[in-house]
């Protein structure tokens, strides 16, 4: 308890924004550096991608529960009676306490959650069936630069989920000023549905690809059927797309004038464009890393079926 009071006094900045931002970044680098250590001395990056998802849920909860930690720690402090905590179903109902979640905020971090709970289970169980990842195969003996990988998935994770972490920082009272529903709230949803679907998909087809090359089903170099024959990598696709409605739908509550005045922010064209920016980094990011990083990463090498869904790709 001591500990966990040090650590709200020092991220009890001014505004809610530092407040939430700051040591949900800080986690990411803590969860990274205590995977990386036992991941160093035995060489091995059975759970890199494991701990990168891990971290996306970690920092998204951590997002969510702040505002009421802080809350039920001063009135521990104050001897008043202790806030209850935040109800999911309240909260998309829009009802419940002061320290209740808004709609977006349950809906938004369940987002990244699914997205984050699939990639990184698919990902652990592809690792563990074939035992071993060339994407490591540089790096896995040489301790500076296996960190950095892990260093580099913490610096992911900070930057996609700036925009999420943006809209849990501002109080769910102020959020309830918004209309029910706005234009970038559904258009954000849809492209997060459409996005997740396609790269589900297109997983599905590459393992069973795999699956059934390795039974000698068939001989094939490339996949090109289903998705894979739309699209040179549509899992690649998929995920740009999901992480540019999680991005949308944040930008419409960032840049309105509730969630300006949310974040402490002025509310001018330079912190409507500053929100628009902390949005944007996540998908902008995003399909950097995927469509340019990966080609790199395939012209200085003879790796021909790598997977950039991380940053170790870099």
């Amino acid at each position: 308890m001591a500990l966990l009071n040090t650590i709200l006094q020092a991220t009890n900045f001014r505004t809610h924004f530092l407040r939430t931002i700051v040591p949900s970044v800080g986690l990411a680098y803590g969860i990274q550096a205590a995977v990386a250590i036992p991941s160093i001395i035995f060489q091995t990056e059975r759970f890199y991608d494991l701990s990168g998802s891990l971290t996306y849920l970690s920092c998204t909860a951590l997002s969510l529960y702040l505002p009421v930690v802080r809350a039920r720690s001063a009135a521990r402090a104050a001897g008043h009676a202790l806030p209850p905590w935040p109800s999911i179903l309240a909260s998309i109902a829009g009802a419940g306490s002061p320290t209740a979640w808004n709609w977006r905020q349950v809906v938004l971090s369940a987002a990244v959650s699914l997205w984050a709970a699939r990639l990184g289970t698919f990902l652990f169980a592809r690792i563990s069936a074939d035992g071993r990842d060339s994407r490591f195969d540089r790096i896995r003996g040489r301790p500076a630069a296996f960190a950095a990988a892990f260093a580099a998935q913490a610096t992911w994770v900070s930057l996609c989920l700036l925009p999420v972490l943006a809209v849990n920082a501002i109080p769910a009272t102020a959020l309830a000023k918004l209309p029910a529903l706005m234009a970038t709230d559904a258009l954000g949803l849809a492209l997060y549905g459409g996005g997740l679907a396609f790269e589900g998909v297109a997983d599905a087809q590459k393992s069973r690809w795999v699956k059934e090359r390795k039974e000698e089903k068939h001989s094939e170099e490339f996949l090109t059927r289903g998705l894979w024959s739309k699209s040179r990598h549509p899992n690649y696709f998929g995920e740009s797309t999901l992480w540019t409605g999680i991005a949308t739908a944040a930008a419409g509550v960032m840049m309105s004038n509730v969630g300006q005045a949310g974040m402490g922010f002025a509310g001018g064209p330079a912190g409507k464009m500053g929100a628009l920016v902390m949005a944007g980094v996540s998908p902008a990011f995003v399909t950097f890393l995927l469509l340019k990083a990966s080609r790199l990463v395939r012209l200085a090498s003879s790796l021909t079926d790598i997977d950039c869904r991380s940053l170790v790709c870099l």
